[in-house]
């Protein structure tokens, strides 16, 4: 090799190092900058509205339907039992565990417990049959006054168990709010789609039967939601969403009688806090 080739070579060897001293020395790319393979858990509470709901009730001897029922929730408030494991299903709440298999869409299960509650001061309109002592009739558009308690006690208070699957799409918009460095602080819209089953447990007095109140697989659901997401030092989060469903119960336990049964469907709309982290194993 001569020497004017070996001066090449050497020139080119001390130019690669110097420019890969250079880089050494730029920022690291942030944890934040990429999410495919973290692993995420929250836990936090909700608020939900109702639309009115008809009711049909069916079972040995009756068969009617209480027309436009309406029903709300069961709200704690700020408590201690959010984070008591022994009282966690007194509030209302939501468990979430979930994978981002891409940078920007997750994977996750969770439970949404949320509480029903049939307005118990109102007057319904029921229509159909009933041949029982004390409510024998044929009801066509009758008004019933459920203020008592004597007729009808309705409600999924331990709880509205929405147990789902959901996908959802998470974008980085901190840059809209000026932040530069994201491992500190970093701003996430999040929205997503969801479906799953009913599991609640009812708490039902029919006609002077026995109450009843006992869990059972009643239906399904789907659900929309979008939300912001907060993250602090990496690892760390606080996300608020708001989600709109719709859910469809037709096989609800009512009494000690297996023949005995409700059927409803109705909209809900959902305001959940949440606390979580998220990591990589």
């Amino acid at each position: 090799m001569k020497i004017s080739q070996i001066t090449f070579v050497a020139s080119m060897l001390l130019a690669m190092s110097c420019a890969y001293a250079q880089d050494s020395n730029l920022p690291q790319a942030k944890y934040t900058a990429h999410n495919k393979g973290k692993f995420f858990v929250s836990w936090g509470g909700n608020r939900e509205t109702y639309s009115t709901s008809s009711i049909r009730y069916t079972g040995t001897n009756y068969d009617f339907t209480v027309q436009n029922a309406t029903a709300h929730d069961k709200p704690k408030g700020w408590h201690i039992d959010y984070i008591n494991p022994s009282k966690m299903t007194i509030p209302q709440t939501n468990f979430k565990m979930g994978y981002f298999f891409a940078d920007q869409y997750s994977i996750s299960i969770g439970v949404d417990h949320m509480k029903y509650v049939m307005t118990q001061n109102q007057t319904a309109l029921i229509t159909g049959t009933i041949n029982l002592p004390g409510y024998n009739g044929i009801y066509v558009n009758e008004p019933i006054d459920f203020t008592d308690g004597t007729f009808l006690q309705f409600e999924h208070t331990d709880g509205l168990n929405y147990i789902h699957t959901e996908i959802a799409r998470f974008a980085d918009i901190s840059n809209w709010f000026g932040i530069r460095n994201t491992d500190k602080i970093q701003i996430n819209f999040t929205e997503g789609l969801g479906a799953g089953l009913l599991y609640p447990k009812t708490n039902t007095t029919l006609l002077g039967k026995a109450r009843h109140d006992d869990f059972h697989f009643s239906g399904y659901g789907v659900s929309a939601k979008a939300g912001l997401n907060v993250t602090f030092l990496k690892h760390f989060y606080v996300q608020g969403e708001f989600k709109y469903g719709y859910i469809n119960m037709d096989d609800i336990r009512t009494t000690q009688n297996a023949a005995d049964k409700a059927s409803q469907h109705f909209t809900f709309f959902e305001r959940i806090i949440a606390v979580g982290g998220i990591f990589k194993l």
